[in-house]
């Protein structure tokens, strides 16, 4: 049986893992951690309120974590309000859940993630991968998924319409131009839980890869 640590969990994609993981026979406790309370309550779940810009309280012994958390530029307001989500409050729940003795780390970033990159988003997205693996969990696992399709709470008039042309457009996309498909978030929350609960070694994977994990959740 699993203890699970869980960030993130308010958006698309982390909103599918939590419900996935409280699901799940495997998963006996889940603590999510965040800066507002969720809408919801599980004998599984326990939540606690937290401000990621200070030093996270220590946290009782864990097994795995999984960390959905991200914004977009717009919604923070600026670059830097963007770096201090999904860098800065990214590293400092992977802190934690190093220090409460986490041997899975999953993380949802984004294809064409590199540190070197001239574009700010994937640039930041990529320092945050290398500053993960810097931390030495013995099994760090880095999913890069395209566009994720999905409802959102928030509006996001660009993304919307990216969504409604993306399957035209993913058919242009073959070969090694596979991984810039889009995808369900319902794969990328599935394959998130499941490489938290199974993975075996340190791994990136894209957007095949993603499917794959997916599919390898056990139905509950």
């Amino acid at each position: 049986m699993t203890t699970l640590l869980i960030s993130g969990a308010s958006g698309l994609v982390g909103k599918i893992a939590l419900w996935a993981a409280l699901d799940d026979p495997r998963v006996d406790r889940v603590l999510s951690l965040g800066r507002r309370p969720l809408p919801i309550q599980h004998p599984k779940l326990e939540q606690r309120v937290v401000d990621f810009a200070t030093p996270l309280p220590a946290l009782e012994p864990m097994d795995a974590a999984l960390c959905a958390l991200g914004t977009t530029i717009r919604a923070a307001g600026s670059q830097a309000a963007f770096r201090a989500v999904d860098h800065d409050a990214v590293l400092s729940f992977a802190a934690a859940a190093r220090q409460a003795g986490a041997q899975r780390f999953a993380i949802v970033t984004s294809v064409g993630a590199n540190a070197a990159s001239g574009n700010f988003y994937l640039s930041v997205k990529g320092e945050t991968e290398r500053d993960l693996a810097a931390l030495g969990f013995p099994c760090l696992v880095v999913l890069r998924p395209g566009l994720i399709l999905g409802p959102r709470a928030a509006r996001r008039p660009m993304e919307r319409m990216a969504q409604i042309i993306s399957p035209a457009i993913d058919l242009l996309l073959q070969g090694p131009l596979r991984r810039y498909r889009s995808i369900a978030a319902q794969q990328v929350g599935h394959a998130l839980l499941q490489m938290a609960l199974t993975a075996k070694e340190s791994v990136v994977l894209e957007h095949d890869a993603i499917k794959r994990a997916a599919e390898n959740l056990p139905a509950t």
